[in-house]
């Protein structure tokens, strides 16, 4: 045992000296933080989509102008109002008549309060695109009356880029509507040479009467997976029509509103007293983040063991591994191995752990954001990550044991890959499974895969949301331990063989007669 833990300490070291395993470390929680916020930024740097409307209604396109500016307007107030807050500094970098508006929005604050103030701007959004709307406070009826055709002049001319600077997810920024300065006889064919060239990604054509059906209606692009344009316009468009049909029928609003009304239920849960109560974001957040915590531990598993199986083959290629034997048994070798090898990879797993807790507590507060708060209650939830460390020591001792037996039948990388592909195809069945199990933490799925020892590490992880029994714990922890000293015990005889061996690689009933040799 004393040799064991040499051997496992000049592994351990010897991977911790390189750089390339800082590197390793290091390039995870970028990758991991790149895949966030790359397609973040891809997607608020593309262009803003032209489109052309054809309104042979003569009130749709009108009607849908009011519509889309109300929620932007309203999003824009509540910038201003933000920005108010930060001070003169900040507010001097905004067109005049925002500024103006800006004591405005303040005085509106104080009088509706902070509560009711989301409703407020809403409803002074929805004023400024829509003279007729209901809804606006007394406080701001004057500044609104005052101040809107200035700002509908200002909102005109506003080009989608300064949009996307002063507030986000306004549409004006994504959706940029064109009016082209001769169409001819045919628009609808000058059109379409300009979705062609790209002039314009799409353009639609409004029916004579959409209230009666939607005859005449339909939209042009060469783009069939951005649905983003037609997706908001229709969703416009739809509202409108549908009001207005309402009113033609005679029916009164608020009971149109009630009949569309949609039947909810109230999402509760049992706690382990028997107790009912409500169902909240942290809730439905600990139910999915075993999915996620499954899949990093797949990655830790193979990477760590693949690294395992890559050390065993180098060193029995350069026949470091003669030398090794000489001063240790195999038995010592192989075991000091894994466990340097775990150790390795325990560093490499606190290191990620302590980039997850630091990007959920430090990095926000830093840059500014404001994440939701059970985020970070779930990553830094002790169950989990015990949970997760143990299921890793266990995974890893399993799986390390086949692979250190694998890797002493190879003398070279590549046949260690060829022998590599029937452990991949165990160790990808968890993945298929991931989502199912999570669904049906306590299906038969789950409780069968449960106590299949190649599985059993993945699954329980995958259950954490709806823990399983004590007993089940128990059980299949004990089987877990059975398994890996099984594994070993059978790596230990194939190894002490295999890693001395050379040449061709032997065959499978070869290797199964080594399983009968006697451990030294």
């Amino acid at each position: 045992m004393h040799n064991a833990r040499l051997v496992a300490a000049r592994e351990f070291l010897e991977n911790i000296h390189t750089k390339t395993f800082w590197l390793g470390i290091i390039s995870m929680p970028i990758l991991l933080g790149l895949s966030f916020t790359i397609p973040t930024w891809l997607d608020k740097t593309q262009e803003a989509r032209r489109y052309v409307v054809v309104d042979e209604s003569g009130w749709l396109l009108r009607a849908v102008d009011e519509r889309a500016q109300g929620p932007d307007m309203a999003k824009v107030l509540a910038a201003v109002l933000e920005i108010h807050h930060d001070g003169d500094e900040a507010l001097d970098e905004l067109p005049p008549v925002l500024q103006a508006l800006a004591p405005e929005l303040a005085a509106l604050e104080e009088e509706v309060g902070e509560d009711a103030l989301d409703m407020a701007l809403e409803a002074a959004g929805e004023a400024f695109a829509r003279p007729d709307a209901m809804g606006l406070p007394v406080a701001f009826r004057d500044a609104v009356l005052m101040f809107r055709d200035e700002v509908a002049e200002w909102w005109r001319a506003l080009p989608p880029g300064e949009a996307a600077d002063l507030a986000e997810g306004l549409s004006r920024s994504r959706y940029v509507r064109i009016e082209p300065a001769e169409l001819g006889e045919d628009p609808t064919a000058e059109l379409s040479r300009m979705v062609a060239d790209e002039a314009i990604f799409a353009y639609f054509v409004i029916g004579p009467d959409p209230v009666a059906g939607s005859e005449g209606c339909r939209y042009v692009s060469n783009n069939l997976t951005d649905t983003g344009l037609r997706d908001w316009f229709l969703g416009l468009a739809d509202a409108e029509v549908r009001a207005r049909r309402i009113d033609k029928e005679g029916i009164d609003p608020d009971v149109a509103a009630r009949i569309q009304e949609s039947l909810r239920f109230e999402s509760r849960q049992v706690t382990d007293e028997g107790i009912e109560e409500e169902v909240v974001a942290e809730d439905f957040a600990r139910q999915l983040a075993p999915v996620a915590f499954v899949y990093v531990l797949w990655i830790a598993v193979f990477t760590v063991a693949q690294m395992l199986l890559a050390n065993t083959v180098e060193e029995k290629s350069n026949r470091t591994i003669e030398v090794l034997l000489s001063s240790v048994s195999a038995t010592d070798l192989m075991g000091g191995k894994i466990l340097g090898i775990a150790a390795t990879g325990l560093t490499m797993l606190g290191s990620w752990v302590l980039f997850v807790l630091a990007a959920v507590s430090i990095v926000p507060a830093w840059l500014g954001w404001e994440l939701p708060s059970w985020l970070g209650s779930v990553a830094r939830d002790p169950v989990y990550l015990g949970q997760f460390a143990l299921y890793f020591i266990l995974g890893y001792l399993f799986y390390a044991a086949l692979l250190v037996a694998l890797g002493s039948l190879c003398t070279s990388l590549k046949e260690a890959q060829n022998l590599m592909y029937p452990v991949f195809i165990v160790l990808i069945v968890p993945l298929l499974t991931m989502l199912p199990i999570g669904r049906d933490p306590s299906g038969t799925l789950a409780t069968v895969m449960t106590w299949i020892p190649p599985f059993t590490p993945f699954v329980m992880m995958n259950r954490a949301a709806l823990p399983p029994s004590a007993a089940e714990y128990a059980g299949t922890t004990l089987l877990m331990v059975a398994s890996i000293w099984a594994a070993f015990r059978g790596a230990g005889r194939v190894f002490q063989v295999g890693v001395l061996r050379y040449g061709k690689p032997p065959r499978i009933l070869e290797v199964l007669r080594w399983l009968r040799h006697p451990t030294i």
